[in-house]
């Protein structure tokens, strides 16, 4: 298996990728078909960008933008150049995405022009957050405000950079550097940057790349975000290890996904249960040719054994696995195994990976230590010391059993964090967000089951005397004010909220109400 130690960095990587699959099809993206000897060359002409504009070796860049080329080629340049990459989530508003760039103190940023009917750079101009650190914003466009730059002249400053000076940065970057700091809000409200090394991912994504079985020629498609550890590296940068075809989509519906399988002869489709739920319920599935997929990736969320029985019944798909893992982890820290039984697979989450420890707390927390546990939060010792013990012990927060065979089952959080259709939610945030509103006095937010999106969250609110707001307007209120995976989707008013003798909200009794 190819690893951390021949690479050097995902710089290394890059430059193997191209070498090794040449001419052969790297990156498919609508219309524009790359190969991997091309997108070497494109990654190494936005690292020159990056030099030109003066990027040093553990700078932060952000990039805030859908999964594209650009996304590819702009994300690599820039951890080419030796900057540590800060991906930003596509559903944060202005404020939010503005919060993590002052946090992480980025000097860069890329960020797309409009996605979604959103014009990104309007959203971070209103936010209203000083940003003192960050010198450059890229616009991945063909126009820009005045004070930012369009892609295409951001590269062109890069022309006066050789291929030699590149390389001599890409080749200068140590293994144990940082690569990326993946921000994740935590219980506590607050912005917490999981800092993760070269040698973690190409570690960590050799692995995941040997026990899913993906293979040179692979097609895959990348619905997973890129923002996330799921997307940028089970996906990008396993498919630079084993020579697979990215074909990113930058949002998922399920027609446009049923469309790029059957066109594309998509082999790979890794993604939360949701996704190919929605794929077999599909009431036209049967026109697509969908005979290519071959294997599926799937986790962050229950899996009905009968979802995975379809898969590989109706679809035929050879190989169906689950994970279990965490940003502050790499991503993975469980996987099933190729010939795991059905139930196996959709019970639990799997083994631990090569050089993995897991074992349960008194409490039944999950703790896990290896080579995949993050260096550290960024610039936040005292949050770090909190998850991660003096024994190196990473401290998850989520509750789970171990069987005889060491398969590791997630039975509660902790940290009350519910997942909305593969994103995590955190209801400190949220109820920090909603307290904000001025007719609401007090505020508690849980995860409730939603036969879509596998749970949503549900809000119980207190109005502040003599208020008239009502759930309907303080939804509205909250579309405004959060991206939308946070929102929730009840709200239930309540005259106070329990709670116990010192002061906390009991949510077990919330979550009971719901139930009755």
């Amino acid at each position: 298996m190819r690893g951390d130690r021949e690479w050097g960095s995902i710089a290394g990587l890059v430059r193997s990728a191209a070498e090794r699959y040449g001419t052969a099809e790297a990156v498919v993206d609508g219309r524009t078909r790359v190969s991997y000897e091309e997108l070497g060359e494109r990654v190494e002409r936005a690292a020159a960008a990056c030099l030109a504009a003066g990027m040093e070796p553990g700078d932060r860049v952000g990039i805030w933008a859908p999964n594209t080329l650009d996304w590819i080629v702009s994300a690599l340049g820039a951890v080419t150049a030796g900057a540590v990459l800060v991906p930003l989530n596509t559903r944060f508003k202005g404020t939010e995405a503005a919060h993590v760039l002052s946090r992480s103190r980025a000097r860069l940023l890329f960020v797309t022009g409009t996605f979604l009917g959103t014009s990104y750079v309007a959203s971070l101009r209103r936010a209203g957050v000083e940003l003192p650190d960050l010198e450059r914003v890229v616009v991945l466009a063909d126009a820009a405000p005045e004070e930012y730059t369009t892609w295409k002249d951001f590269l062109a400053e890069g022309e006066s950079v050789s291929t030699a000076e590149v390389r001599a940065r890409a080749d200068a970057i140590d293994s144990a550097a940082p690569s990326d700091i993946i921000y994740t809000s935590g219980t506590t409200g607050a912005p917490k940057g999981a800092v993760i090394t070269h040698a973690q991912t190409l570690r960590c994504y050799g692995i995941w790349s040997e026990l899913a079985g993906l293979r040179e020629g692979d097609r895959y498609l990348i619905v997973n975000p890129f923002f996330h550890t799921f997307g940028y590296k089970a996906g990008i940068i396993a498919c630079l290890m084993r020579g697979a075809v990215m074909v990113p989509q930058p949002v998922f519906n399920v027609d446009t996904a049923l469309a790029n399988i059957a066109a594309e002869r998509i082999s790979v489709l890794p993604g939360p249960p949701t996704l190919h739920q929605s794929l077999l319920d599909h009431p036209a599935r049967s026109s697509y040719d969908l005979s290519a997929l071959r294997l599926v990736v799937t986790g962050a969320a229950v899996v009905p054994l009968r979802l995975v029985e379809r898969l590989r019944t109706e679809l035929g798909v050879g190989t169906v696995l689950t994970a279990y893992g965490l940003s502050e982890a790499s991503g993975i820290v469980t996987m099933c195994r190729r010939g795991d039984p059905a139930d196996v697979v959709a019970t639990t989450s799997g083994r631990p990976i090569p050089g993995t420890e897991v074992r349960l707390s008194a409490a039944g927390e999950v703790l896990v230590r290896g080579h995949h546990v993050m260096s550290g939060y960024f610039e936040d010792e005292a949050a770090t010391a909190e998850a991660v013990d003096a024994d190196g012990w990473l401290h998850t927060g989520d509750v789970g059993v171990l069987d005889e065979a060491g398969n590791l089952r997630i039975t509660d959080r902790i940290k009350d964090m519910f997942i909305v259709g593969g994103f995590n939610a955190y209801p400190a945030e949220i109820e920090q967000l909603l307290g904000l509103h001025p007719d609401i006095a007090d505020v508690a937010v849980v995860g409730v089951p939603d036969r879509r999106l596998g749970e949503v969250g549900k809000a119980f609110a207190v109005r502040r005397p003599g208020a008239r707001v009502t759930a309907d307007d303080l939804i509205a209120w909250a579309r405004r004010e959060m991206a939308n995976f946070k929102v929730p989707r009840e709200v239930e008013f309540v005259g106070e909220l329990p709670r116990n003798a010192s002061g906390k909200v009991v949510k077990g009794v919330l979550r009971s109400q719901h139930r009755r």
